[in-house]
């Protein structure tokens, strides 16, 4: 059942068949339907749902892509929950945005409701697969009524205006009754790609921003001829968004030194910026504020991160200039790897006839075209405007130093700090993994010192980074490592370049493993609770 909704001279009006304001043309073509809008009248689009004549069982498993890449991402059963900051007081909120990280603002969470974006199946009684082909025009909500036991599919075209004679796509999707037939059909369209493993270090999950010349240079020291990239992560700059200002304190001496000394010994060098939004505290929110986006009068605040960070105007010219400028500096300092974070700040803002789908992927071209052939790892990046425009992507959130961090985070936003969520988001998501672009689990740990996961949780950690994984980065002075974790990084290795056919399967809370390194066959269980392997 099929149903637009529209405003024509500022009424809401529906429809479900062609009328006096707009024809409807929809085409089935197998497994593939495609669903044009034609204004016969200046309209404007909220959006498309289609509800689909299948029967939800208890008992059957649904794949919900979380919204970008830190929203929490799973096999769920009808009787799961969503997380809804919406029901956090509204003075936490205002004081630390949680409701900035993900969909929370366009989207409506309801605890009858849960909901992916642009990829979906359900594993049971009734298998289905379905992918959004047009996820660069509009994304494609699938949500599922627990309640009344429904599946629809809504197309969010928010902010598109149609002129008389103007038609846009409002549906392109694959619907197929079989996974793996879907998967074959995903995997034709975005065929295995070249793109080189990363084996690397980040400064981020040790020291966080409290880098400087020394630790760099010390850690650097400690890696072997098994890596190939070191990335300096964020703490080298004075402000998030003062790109052009390194800290003379921490680093006296600048990059390009450093960027050498990473060459010499074999490495890309990587760097990280986040370079849609910058902090309060930043000289450029302080001194050019008309580079930023505002929205009823007010900037778009993205989040509570630093002292507070606001979303850069994407349409401005001026910021597109500073944001290519900061961008070319670090390639004239002869930096290989770009780390871009915080990329949802893209399209958090709603520009004038462009949907969110169409913001974001103006964005991410507009990165890789300032960028050319580098290297780009996506993170905080919505996952189908990725394809085929960032070389590796982040799919979960951040892992933490506890396995589910501090209690009181557990009722907070569905983009928050975890190794709980991102071992789950890691696995879940492996089906994207060098077809899309080349998986980014997030680090493992295995020191001693600064960390309170259990040994046997990084084992968990390191093990399944390595199986699901296409980047396995540490933050660890590898150094410090004694005989056995050097025997689990080794293993870690091995399973990195040479486990094959690795498959899994969701039972309660565990999931089981299966692969193949070197003809044998293996099996692992891995509790979702816990954190480990039994």
């Amino acid at each position: 059942m099929l149903n637009i909704s529209y405003f024509l001279n500022n009424v809401s009006k529906q429809t479900s068949i062609n009328n006096d304001d707009l024809m409807i043309l929809d085409h089935l073509d197998n497994n593939r339907r495609t669903i044009n809008i034609k204004a016969l009248k200046n309209i404007k689009l909220t959006n498309g749902k289609i509800k689909l004549d299948i029967v939800l069982n208890d008992d059957d498993l649904y794949f919900f892509n979380g919204y970008q890449s830190w929203t929490d991402t799973k096999e769920a059963t009808i009787k799961d929950k969503e997380k809804n900051v919406k029901k956090i007081p509204s003075l936490l909120n205002k004081m630390f945005a949680f409701d900035r990280y993900g969909d929370t603002l366009f989207y409506d969470y309801h605890k009858t409701k849960l909901h992916g974006y642009d990829v979906f199946y359900i594993k049971g009684k009734n298998e289905l697969f379905s992918f959004n082909y047009n996820y660069d025009q509009a994304y494609l909500v699938y949500e599922l009524n627990k309640k009344e036991k429904t599946l629809s599919l809504i197309s969010d075209v928010n902010g598109i205006s149609l002129k008389e004679n103007e038609d846009f796509k409002i549906f392109d999707y694959s619907l197929f009754s079989s996974i793996k037939d879907g998967l074959n059909d995903l995997y034709s369209l975005f065929p295995l790609k070249q793109t080189k493993k990363i084996f690397g270090y980040t400064s981020w999950y040790n020291y966080y921003q409290n880098i400087n010349e020394e630790i760099i240079l010390r850690d650097l020291e400690s890696l072997d001829s098994r890596f190939n990239l070191f990335q300096i992560d964020d703490g080298y700059e004075t402000f998030v968004g003062d790109w052009l200002d390194v800290d003379q304190n921490k680093f006296p001496n600048g990059l390009k030194g450093i960027v050498e000394k990473i060459h010499n010994k074999g490495y890309l060098a990587g760097i990280w910026l986040a370079p849609f939004v910058a902090e309060e505290k930043s000289k450029l929110f302080s001194e050019h504020k008309e580079l930023f986006k505002m929205e009823n009068g007010e900037y778009v605040k993205c989040g509570a991160n630093w002292s507070g960070f606001y979303a850069l105007d994407l349409e401005n010219e001026d910021a597109k200039k500073y944001i290519k400028k900061c961008l070319d500096y670090y390639k004239d300092l002869g930096f290989d790897f770009y780390k871009l974070d915080f990329l949802y700040g893209a399209n958090l803002p709603l520009y004038e006839n462009k949907t969110r789908a169409m913001a974001a992927k103006d964005a991410y071209e507009f990165l890789r075209e300032v960028l050319e052939d580098k290297l780009v790892l996506g993170c905080g990046a919505v996952i189908s405007n990725s394809i085929n425009r960032f070389d590796y992507l982040r799919v979960g959130p951040d892992v933490s130093l506890i396995f589910d961090d501090v209690w009181f985070m557990k009722y907070m936003h569905r983009e928050r700090i975890s190794t709980k969520l991102t071992l789950q988001n890691t696995i879940y998501r492996s089906i994207f993994n060098n077809h899309f672009f080349l998986n980014d689990p997030d680090v493992f740990l295995l020191r001693e010192d600064n960390i309170k996961l259990s040994n046997e949780q990084k084992k968990a950690l390191v093990i399944i980074n390595s199986l699901f994984g296409s980047v396995l980065m540490t933050s660890d002075n590898i150094s410090d490592y004694g005989i056995e974790q050097n025997a689990l990084l080794e293993e870690a290795f091995d399973l990195f370049y040479n486990s094959k056919d690795v498959k899994f399967v969701k039972n309660g809370k565990y999931i089981n493993i299966e692969y193949t390194l070197n003809d044998k066959h293996h099996n692992l269980k891995y509790n979702t609770l816990k954190g480990v392997m039994e």
